[in-house]
């Protein structure tokens, strides 16, 4: 899956426009590099977001499609 749509889909970020330009701004690192709105997204992954000045980091437990409002916290853990 798209980095930009498992953002959106997962609801860390709330529309997958502001996914794309938070990439597009180097805002978004997997696995210690910065990506971009098309790196595929898998299990295991490591994302570092940086929301203004707070920075969030995310581990992926599974990526899917369509996923109800409930089980999007389920799609990810907070590591910090």
């Amino acid at each position: 899956m798209r980095l930009d749509k498992y953002l959106k889909v997962s609801r860390i970020i709330k529309r997958r426009t502001v996914a794309n330009e938070a990439c597009d701004n180097g805002r978004v690192i997997i696995n210690g590099k910065t990506a971009k709105a098309s790196t595929p997204v898998k299990e295991g992954d490591v994302l570092e977001i940086s929301f203004g000045n707070k920075a969030v980091k995310v581990k992926v437990l599974f990526a899917a499609d369509n996923v109800r409002k409930q089980e999007s916290k389920e799609m990810y853990e907070v590591i910090s």
